[in-house]
């Protein structure tokens, strides 16, 4: 994993979810938004790939691994028949061939455990940047239902003193709208939307709840 992405990475889990919060209060709440989610979906689908790929390269260096295993073995019965018929020309070639698989095994062995290693470190980076998004979509989705509260307030507010009860439902009509065009989220809604809670679900909720079990099943055995 190229150490760019991985900074990039640590920099998003690491980062603060309260200085997103603060940046809402800008004029363009949406756009810091869109912004912020967007780049760790980025981040996230470079990690993806990148995972694949090493995933790809580990799986084509155990081909080898076992091809190679099974060609010294195979090598080692011809040589064996070679022998018994005479033929130490063919037995030393057999030999031969394998001092040569002898002296790549460890190199390929060394490849798996480092390929290996790169697996499980991106697939944790996936994991932390999924429950990132997860955090970021919780806070501020509870930011923003504040100030639909606030707002709704205020308007109420207003029409009780003024007998604008007309005005208040044509406004709070507009403040939905607006508050879904910003947010993507539905002001009647409890969660995220369902667009995007299948997204999250299909990104993340898998791996947690496999571990939430085993975890369970850990302390049942205990």
């Amino acid at each position: 994993m190229a150490d760019s992405l991985r900074q990039r990475v640590l920099r998003i889990i690491a980062g603060s979810a309260h200085a997103l919060l603060n940046k809402l209060e800008d004029q363009a709440p949406a756009a810091v938004l869109e912004q912020s989610i967007r780049e760790v979906e980025a981040v996230t689908q470079e990690v993806r790939a990148e995972l694949g790929s090493v995933a790809a390269s580990r799986h084509l260096a155990q081909q080898q691994h076992a091809s190679l295993n099974a060609e010294h073995e195979g090598l080692s019965a011809s040589a064996s028949q070679a022998v018994s018929l005479g033929r130490d020309d063919l037995a030393k070639s057999a030999i031969a061939r394998q001092v040569d698989i002898e002296a790549q095994l460890p190199l390929l062995e060394s490849s798996l455990a480092e390929l290996a290693g790169q697996e499980r470190e991106l697939s944790g980076f996936v994991e932390g940047l999924m429950s990132k998004q997860r955090e970021m979509h919780a806070q501020i989705t509870q930011l923003i239902r504040a100030k639909a509260a606030s707002e709704q307030q205020a308007l109420r507010g207003a029409a009780a003193t003024n007998g604008l009860g007309a005005k208040l439902a044509h406004a709070q009509s507009a403040f939905d709208r607006t508050y879904e065009r910003q947010s993507g989220l539905s002001t009647g809604m409890s969660g995220p939307s369902a667009e995007q809670a299948g997204q999250l679900k299909a990104l993340g909720d898998l791996v947690r709840d496999h571990k939430v079990n085993e975890r369970l099943a850990a302390l049942k055995a205990q």
